[in-house]
């Protein structure tokens, strides 16, 4: 059994400390101060997550269309509903059930912001 799995009956989003320790590492290990942790993170998502993927913001269903970074370096997602686009923090992302393939990296980067 993979010990990166989550256990049975465990919250498929739930990942471990030490497991997210070692996504946040990978993807920040040539990485000097926030800005360039950022990107790391988002290369790693784009790279990862499964786009594009449906979710609920406030009661609507939007999808997700791609990632994006703000000039503070917050990652953002660009979410479409019918010609309108919003960029919604990940952070404050409600993810889907079943989430999209790569989602362990939302995770990652949302363990990182909160300072591991």
């Amino acid at each position: 059994m993979d010990k990166h799995l989550p256990k049975k009956g465990a919250h498929p989003l739930r990942l471990g400390k030490a497991r997210l320790d070692e996504l946040v590492e990978e993807a920040t290990v040539d990485c000097y101060g926030e800005a360039e942790q950022s990107s790391g993170l988002l290369t790693k998502l784009e790279d990862h997550l499964a786009l594009p993927f449906e979710t609920e913001v406030l009661g609507a269903k939007v999808t997700v269309e791609r990632l994006d970074a703000t000039e503070r370096g917050e990652i953002v997602a660009i979410c479409a509903r019918g010609r309108g686009r919003q960029a919604v923090p990940l952070l404050d992302l409600p993810l889907p059930s079943p989430p999209p393939a790569g989602v362990e990296w939302v995770q990652a980067y949302r363990h990182w912001l909160r300072g591991g």
